[in-house]
């Protein structure tokens, strides 16, 4: 009897005791860890990272880091960190935080537009991806990768088009120039490669007279118009004559993409560069800028008229007045001058 008595004592602390155990356990797996105050947080892991750096990462957003540890090393998660955007939302367990951080990578929104060169979009995107702005440079300028796909770094910018794209933020370098060649050839539709042998220009001219319209032009509703002057000058054997090509020209030799030019002197037209359209009547050897999709659309697609002149609409500010003679036109920018003058621009 006394030993029965023993017997069912050890097994009812066996019994706590299991179940002390059984609700740490419970405890550790389940219970809420997190600590922050918003719905959700962002947690960026880079590529290689260590379950150290992780942990330094996530220890500020734990209540218990230690018992988020041991459920890590349970389910193998210490040796087997994934890189990418992983969204952990307030009051979730360990248990559903480790299988978050294991397989639910969350895509980001990359976007970017008006980029003048490469440069300026390796640091666009650099600031949206984990690759680094020198990591990007180097894959849009590398020289093969150009080659083989008909383009170089004079035209390159033309390849991407501007747009809101999903990308794994842990993408790499390699992996953003591939997606936007796929991207761009997409965009050239047959009925996009038709409009522009209609007209009589390359995809590649195309990019170039729609960088030169979308700097002419901040309003969406001009640009057609816009194009459609310079696609008579083209179509009539004329130099294109467009400031925009000349400020960047100035740039480009001074290699000072910062500086900003609000008046194009007439010294200025006289700058020996391929980009000067009012010395060189070829198209300039690549785009002055990123144009946009309506810009791009805007050529292909350009309004018919007899328009060969524009000038800024200083009664409209953000428009044009558009002439068909050189007198109409001469007249319209004497306007122009004078309240550029009553403004003191100078440069």
């Amino acid at each position: 009897m006394y030993i029965k008595k023993i017997l069912l004592a050890i097994a009812l602390l066996g019994l706590i005791v299991l179940g002390g155990f059984s609700y740490y356990v419970y405890d550790v797996i389940f219970s809420p860890n997190t600590t922050f105050s918003e719905e959700q947080v962002d947690v960026y892991i880079p590529t290689n990272a260590t379950y150290a750096q992780v942990r330094e990462q996530l220890k500020p957003l734990l209540k218990d880091p230690a018992d988020f540890d041991l459920v890590a090393g349970k389910k193998g998660y210490t040796q087997n960190i994934k890189a990418g955007r992983f969204i952990l939302k307030k009051g979730m367990n360990n248990n559903e935080m480790i299988n978050t951080l294991r397989s639910r990578n969350v895509p980001v929104w990359v976007t970017f537009n008006n980029q003048e060169r490469l440069e300026d979009l390796a640091g666009r995107i650099s600031s949206q991806i984990e690759a680094d702005s020198i990591q990007i440079l180097e894959q849009l300028k590398d020289s093969a990768f150009l080659d083989s796909h008909g383009f170089n770094r004079r035209n390159a910018l033309g390849m991407y088009i501007p747009n809101k794209y999903e990308f794994f933020w842990n993408t790499s370098a390699e992996e953003f120039r591939e997606r936007m060649q796929k991207e761009y050839q997409r965009f050239w539709t047959p009925q996009r490669l038709e409009k522009a042998e209609e007209i009589g220009l390359t995809p590649h001219e195309v990019m170039v007279v729609a960088s030169i319209v979308q700097k002419e032009t901040a309003k969406v509703d001009e640009r057609k118009r816009v194009a459609g002057v310079y696609m008579n000058r083209i179509n009539n054997g004329w130099k294109l004559d467009a400031d925009p090509t000349v400020i960047y020209a100035l740039k480009d030799k001074y290699q000072n993409f910062d500086t900003i030019i609000k008046r194009v002197l007439y010294k200025d037209l006289t700058l020996d560069s391929p980009y000067n359209t009012y010395k060189y009547k070829e198209i300039p050897p690549g785009p002055i800028a990123m144009p946009d999709i309506s810009s791009i659309d805007a050529v292909l697609n350009y309004e018919d008229h007899d328009y060969f002149y524009f000038v800024a609409d200083v009664q409209n500010f953000g428009y044009h007045k558009f002439s068909k003679t050189l007198a109409q036109h001469n007249a319209n920018k004497r306007e122009y001058v004078r309240w550029i003058n009553k403004q003191k621009i100078n440069r």
